[in-house]
């Protein structure tokens, strides 16, 4: 089972995760990141993570996230299975190169390049508005689900 894990300020992340989600056609669950728990991850086989950028890093409640269960799954999750989708305003880098750093405490391993969606919100009122994402980013998000859960109902993985 595949655990997909978001948090979302305006929309952006959680609308992907959701894709993500329907493209695994129920091969998959859907966790807040204020929700996730060690249990919840010891019990999938495999992760995404989804997630805007805020000031050039992950969002502090999936910061949170990765806090409130580093330590309970250290040692428990090495060589499962991750891929990550990270929004932003401007880059994504930054972001992802933060998760990337977390997770390889975990030893997890990368399955599928990162997809970073730049929605070019550059000014206050952009920043904090609703977004929608081009669907092609949601097709994306789809057909990543998709992968992530057939390759580890198939043991590609």
């Amino acid at each position: 089972m595949l655990a997909i894990i978001w948090h979302s300020r305006t929309g952006a992340a959680r609308a992907l995760a959701e894709a993500a989600f329907a493209g695994a056609d129920g091969r998959a669950v859907l966790l807040g990141a204020d929700e996730a728990n060690a249990a919840d991850l010891l019990a999938a086989s495999g992760y995404l993570f989804a997630c805007p950028e805020n000031l050039g890093t992950m969002s502090g409640a999936m910061k949170e996230f990765f806090d409130r269960n580093y330590y309970p799954l250290l040692g428990q999750v090495a060589g499962r299975p991750y891929a990550t989708i990270n929004t932003a305003g401007s880059d994504g880098h930054g972001a992802q190169a933060q998760l990337d750093r977390i997770v390889t405490g975990w030893r997890l391993r990368r399955v599928a390049e990162p997809i970073i969606v730049n929605l070019a919100a550059q000014t206050p009122e952009a920043i904090l508005a609703p977004k929608v994402v081009p669907e092609s980013a949601l097709q994306g998000a789809a057909e990543l689900g998709a992968a992530l859960a057939e390759g580890l109902a198939t043991g590609v993985f």
